[in-house]
């Protein structure tokens, strides 16, 4: 019987789910039914109809987009944008850091259930320590934004609300329910520890990023229909069901980059967390548990940044599909000069990453043997950081044009195009995988007869890859057309999957009865631990950068092609001012998370009893 209600709220919790989903995505869900207006437009239709037939009630029922004009806006003497912009910006980083924690921490829960470990259900305890305190954050600035929205763009939330209808009040239901889970996931953990228990408790995990999944992908839902709609016609009247409106052509693009992209945000911080701890430590234990902590936060975040680039690649793909100006706008346009800047901080992500995987083989001796291979990954990773932020063209004067005899410098003017950089990019991600193989070799010694032969394989398709990324980009980037060119980016991305997939499968055959060496956590220098606080920053700045490229791309549209956006603010801002933001939200977000890195501390502390306490005690006793 006891056992029997353990097990209850769970399955509960998973068939309201499931009705929820089912009640979400069925197509018998018309947004426009679900609004009181709409109601009694209906109604309203229903009475015309009647008397002048069906077609005239259905042309009621297509409301078209509002058209609001300058006097429409609120004027709240500060910038409408700005201040959304900040809110909005502060809510999806908390967003993404709460919803990738949870996802790890079931995988990292698990491990520890399947293996025995209990330091692996202690890592992931007191990483969902730092989710809970980021939780209350991400809703204040959740209600914020929703309050700003309504109050600065009372038209376009009316219209969105008009085209999701219903679809916002399940997406309450949901946030209630992932409050609800969260909460009882953290603190229950204690109570459901072992035996069946504690499969409930990873029920309850499931559950909880299952929720967490269905908000991302509503939300989205809310950001690709303003960049690419759907469901609507050409003057913004709905005319189709919730799901027709949700499943633009952008939106599994989006979906799958933010998912992975969350998963790497969420490793750099809780990484920057664990870097605190070792650094802060006062005892050699302490020190060595954070020193695991951090290196398990680095492995989150660097294997699940490896494919990101690729995502982002079928993202711009999409957007150029659907609308070549909105992609030319962005990678040709006033936007170009920003990717440049994402270089910049993608380089030092990968620079951080790997000089952490470097710093860290010195916890075994097991790793002298691939010390040597360091500074040639180290040159190639440094050339192709600088191939990858030649830009192109530069703002010259007549002068300085007239002396360098163009406008493109003759040897650098070539390695600011795309096929340059599609090889610098693809053999960076390369290399960073060949640190993060050998640092995972570095511990252990093979025992399979065929370790040679599999060695060679490895080195052969090392090989052929970077010889295929190079000709590829080479010869079909600067000696054909430009359809060749954009094919050739397809054959360089594959490459550098296959290294990648290839090196996972053949060390996982290869070293799964290895014999392990002894590794000394701990004994690493503090500059490794400096690098753990770089990722986090690089990370949060790149997240702001893009977000105002993938904004910036509709132009004076609030809904592309759809509703205009006629408020002061409907421009593109320059860069400047845009850098400025984006450091101002970056700086904000580092405060906070710092807050957190104290809250999390200050749980664990306790205050020394005084003298006269410990004196009375002593004489009762």
């Amino acid at each position: 019987m006891k056992e029997t209600k353990n097990f209850s709220p769970p399955v509960l919790l998973s068939l309201l789910l499931v009705a929820v989903l089912g009640f979400l995505w069925s197509g018998d869900m018309v947004p426009g039914h679900w609004l009181p207006g709409a109601v009694a437009s209906e109604v309203a239709a229903e009475e015309v109809a009647t008397a002048e037939g069906a077609d005239s009630a259905q042309e009621l029922q297509l409301r078209p987009a509002p058209r609001p004009g300058r006097e429409d806006y609120p004027d709240v003497g500060v910038s409408s944008r700005s201040i959304v912009w900040i809110i909005a910006q502060m809510h999806l980083f908390f967003g993404a850091l709460v919803l990738a924690v949870p996802l790890f921490v079931l995988v990292i829960e698990l491990l520890g259930r399947s293996t025995g470990d209990a330091r692996y259900d202690d890592m992931a305890h007191e990483f969902m320590k730092i989710s809970i305190t980021a939780y209350s954050i991400t809703a204040l600035f959740g209600g914020t934004l929703a309050l700003a929205l309504f109050l600065l763009y009372p038209d376009l939330m009316a219209y969105l609300m008009q085209a999701f209808g219903a679809q916002m009040l399940v997406y309450a239901m949901l946030f209630f329910m992932e409050s609800i889970l969260l909460y009882v996931y953290y603190y229950g953990w204690d109570a459901m520890r072992y035996g069946n228990a504690k499969w409930v408790h990873l029920s309850l995990g499931l559950l909880l990023n299952g929720v967490g999944a269905t908000l991302m992908v509503m939300a989205n839902s809310w950001a690709t229909f303003m960049m690419a709609p759907s469901g609507v016609n050409e003057v913004g009247a709905v005319i189709g069901n919730i799901w027709e409106v949700m499943k633009g052509p952008l939106w599994n693009p989006i979906n799958l980059h933010r998912f992975i992209a969350n998963i790497a945000f969420g490793g750099a911080v809780v990484g920057a967390y664990a870097a605190y701890k070792c650094l802060a430590a006062r005892t050699a234990e302490d020190r060595a548990h954070y020193d695991w902590m951090g290196y398990t936060s680095n492995f989150i975040a660097i294997l699940a940044f490896l494919p990101l680039p690729f995502a982002g690649y079928w993202l711009m793909a999409e957007i150029y599909a659907y609308s070549q100006q909105m992609g030319i706008t962005a990678m040709g346009g006033i936007l170009a000069w920003l990717f440049i800047v994402q270089a910049v901080l993608i380089g030092t992500i990968l620079m951080a990453g790997n000089y952490y995987l470097w710093s860290g083989m010195s916890r075994t001796e097991g790793s002298k043997r691939y010390q040597g291979m360091i500074k040639y990954i180290a040159v190639v990773l440094v050339i192709c950081f600088l191939i990858w932020v030649t830009p192109h063209t530069l703002i010259l004067t007549s002068g300085e044009i007239a002396a360098l005899g163009g406008s493109h410098h003759h040897l650098l003017g070539p390695l600011g195009i795309m096929p340059a950089k599609n090889i610098a990019v693809n053999l960076m991600l390369i290399f960073t995988f060949l640190s993060f193989q050998l640092y995972r070799r570095s511990d252990k010694v093979a025992t399979v007869s065929w370790e040679k032969a599999g060695n060679a394989l490895m080195v052969a398709i090392y090989v052929v890859a970077i010889v295929n990324i190079i000709f590829a980009g080479v010869y079909y980037g600067y000696f054909t057309n430009t359809v060749y060119k954009v094919g050739a980016s397809v054959t360089q991305v594959v490459s550098t999957l296959v290294v990648i997939i290839s090196g996972v499968v053949i060390d996982a055959f290869m070293y799964r009865k290895a014999k392990t060496l002894p590794s000394f956590w701990g004994q690493v220098s503090n500059r490794s631990q400096y690098a753990l606080f770089a990722l986090p920053i690089a990370f949060t700045w790149l997240m702001a950068l893009m977000g105002y490229v993938r904004s910036s791309v509709r132009t004076h549209w609030h809904v592309y092609t759809v509703m205009k956006d006629n408020s002061p603010d409907n421009f593109i801002p320059t860069i400047g001012y845009a850098g400025n933001m984006m450091t101002i939200v970056t700086v904000m977000f580092v405060l906070f998370v710092l807050f957190i890195f104290w809250i999390a501390n200050l749980s664990n502390t306790k205050q020394a009893p005084p003298l006269s306490v410990t004196k009375k005690a002593g004489e009762a006793a």
